[in-house]
C-alpha cells in the first residue's frame, strides 16, 4: 500500500513538474537581451534563469556565435562598489548559461557600473531598468 502510494504522489509530482511555470524559450537574436536584479544583489531570479536558459538554447544551436554579459548597476552606491556588483550580476549570469553545457571560452563578461544606464532618471520605477546584465553578440 505505502508503494503505491509513493508511485502515485511520484506521478503526479512529475506532472506538476511539467506543467510547471518554465517558460524557457529559444530568443531570435541574442543582442540586447537582459535580466534583471533586486537592489544590490547578484542572485539569480527564476525569471531570470529562464532567459539565460534560452540564451543557453540559442548558443547550443548556433556554435559559433560568442557574447559578452555586462553587468549593470542603478546610480547608488560608489562607483567602485558599483562596478564590483556588476562583475557579480555579469558572472553569475554567465554562470547559468555554463552550467547549462556552453563554453565558458564563448562568453566574456564586463561592468559598466553605473556608468551606461538603460533609463535615465531616479527613483525605484527608473532604477529597477538599470540592475541589469545585458547580453550582446561579439
Amino acid at each position: 500500500m505505502k508503494i503505491k502510494n509513493f508511485a502515485m504522489l511520484a506521478g503526479v509530482a512529475a506532472l506538476l513538474a511539467a506543467c510547471g511555470g518554465s517558460k524557457i524559450t529559444e530568443p531570435a537574436d541574442l543582442n540586447d537581451q537582459r535580466v534583471f536584479f533586486a537592489f544590490n544583489s547578484s542572485e539569480i531570479s527564476d525569471e531570470a534563469r529562464d532567459n539565460l536558459l534560452g540564451q543557453a538554447l540559442y548558443m547550443k544551436n548556433h556554435e559559433k556565435v560568442k557574447i559578452q554579459i555586462a553587468g549593470n548597476c542603478d546610480e547608488r552606491g560608489s562607483t567602485e562598489y558599483n562596478l564590483a556588483l556588476g562583475a557579480r550580476r555579469a558572472n553569475a549570469a554567465k554562470n547559468v548559461i555554463v552550467k547549462d553545457g556552453v563554453s565558458a571560452k564563448r562568453i566574456s563578461t564586463i561592468s559598466y557600473g553605473k556608468e551606461r544606464p538603460l533609463v535615465q532618471g531616479s527613483g525605484e520605477k527608473v532604477w529597477k531598468w538599470n540592475r541589469n546584465a545585458t547580453t550582446t553578440v561579439k
